[in-house]
């Protein structure tokens, strides 16, 4: 619907430049497009951001803090610690700001973390950067204004399988000191949960194709429950199976007992599931929407109140 006093001819500029910035965002190079969701999201302003705090020793340890301008609840903000994906060879922290933003601007404080990428690692070491940067989230959460009861991993594409990981697999946590217990759930967006062997010739000598580690997925750990998930993907994900990977992570972890909300997009492709954080691109899906009901829901059971699980119900998107 145009408001009043809106003519189509002059919504037509913002409705190119949304197009425009779907349309590359579908592409192979998202760069581009990343640098100007995240131009638009400054624009917006309204968060605090504190850049490149370590986490670790290494040059890659490193993330922003998202604070929220809102004063903290009694308990303090709820926190994201979030993992971008790139197939564990690209990717920048400083890329998804918009991500940052966008959780900030509705309340929640928000990690975002760089992790060390191939060829100067291989798996499992960048899941121990992931683990480490948790952990710092975990243990700096009533520092920074966070509840310590609410702390979520979240990470999309490859950065969801990292979240799924330290969700699901304790060894990553324990090597910190801590554990998936601690966690009031997790969120995974377009997150490849099942995918050996796979065909994503960036991913093979990640994993050290073809001789794959054992017990180097997360649906090997899917059968133990865990703490409640969100899972969201595309309707159709044209470089992630949603049938393998988001659909039947959801139906075996919510057989084995978990609270498991998933929803489905059909208007969002692999890249702009999370494109759709930024405000030009939220037509596409209401991604933001249904990850803050996620994260308020959970909060709830923190405190004592009922979670209704959903699985399979297809986004409005």
């Amino acid at each position: 619907m145009i408001r009043p006093g809106r003519s189509l001819h002059s919504l037509k500029p913002f409705l190119i430049c949304v197009v425009l910035l779907a349309l590359a965002l579908a592409g192979v190079s998202a760069c581009a497009p990343l640098r100007v969701l995240n131009t638009l999201a400054a624009a917006g302003g309204g968060v605090a951001r504190q850049e490149g705090v370590a986490y670790g020793p290494l040059e890659r340890q490193r993330l922003d803090v998202y604070t929220p301008s809102t004063a903290a609840p009694p308990h303090g903000w709820p926190v994201v610690v979030f993992f971008y994906g790139g197939s564990w060879n690209t990717g920048e922290r400083t890329e998804y700001r918009f991500v940052g933003s966008a959780l900030a601007a509705r309340g929640v404080l928000t990690l975002v973390a760089d992790y060390r990428l191939y060829p100067a690692v291989r798996y499992p070491e960048f899941l121990r950067d992931s683990a480490l940067a948790l952990a710092w989230g975990l243990t700096q959460a009533p520092r920074l204004g966070g509840d310590p009861a609410r702390v979520f991993v979240m990470g999309h594409s490859a950065g969801g399988y990292n979240a799924a990981m330290l969700a699901l697999d304790p060894r990553w946590l324990a090597g910190t000191g801590h554990a998936p217990a601690e966690l009031a759930g997790w969120i995974g967006l377009a997150g490849p949960y099942d995918f050996f062997p796979t065909d994503n010739r960036d991913a093979q000598p990640v994993f050290f194709h073809p001789d794959y580690p054992a017990n180097a997925q997360p649906i090997d750990f899917a059968a133990t429950k865990g703490r409640p998930a969100f899972l969201g993907a595309p309707l159709d994900d044209a470089v992630v199976s949603p049938t393998r990977s988001t659909r039947a992570l959801a139906a075996r972890q919510q057989a084995a007992g978990s609270a498991v909300t998933s929803r489905l997009y059909p208007r969002a492709s692999h890249a702009t599931l999370i494109g759709a954080f930024a405000a030009p691109l939220r037509w596409i899906a209401p991604v933001l929407d249904d990850v803050l009901a996620f994260i308020a829901a959970t909060t709830a059971v923190q405190r004592g109140n009922a979670f209704a699980s959903t699985i399979d119900s297809v986004g409005g998107g």
